[in-house]
């Protein structure tokens, strides 16, 4: 009986840990709805498919992304910041990774 009491006391103070952990902000495989709620409220897709763009890497694309993402003051993980640069290269750009 005491080791039922001392499993379900433990099984408690374990959920009550998960509950006040906080949730991430948007889920990391979210990177299209990211950039749908918040790249193209500033530019649409143009500025990905332009001749003259600025972007050249991989690598530049993800130092892009945070530039935005601290602009907005949108408090993104740096794996929302991966995942929207990704998405981008996927959808638009092509660099090599």
């Amino acid at each position: 009986m005491i080791y039922r009491l001392s499993v379900l006391a433990s099984t408690l103070a374990g959920l009550v840990l998960i509950a006040g952990t906080p949730a991430p902000a948007v889920a990391a495989d979210d990177a299209e709805s990211l950039y749908q709620t918040h790249c193209i409220r500033c530019h649409g897709s143009e500025i990905y498919t332009r001749e003259d763009r600025k972007i050249s890497s991989f690598e530049g694309l993800e130092r892009q992304v945070q530039r935005c993402e601290l602009s907005l003051g949108l408090q993104w993980f740096d794996e929302n910041i991966s995942d929207v640069a990704a998405y981008l290269n996927h959808r638009y750009y092509k660099f090599p990774r």
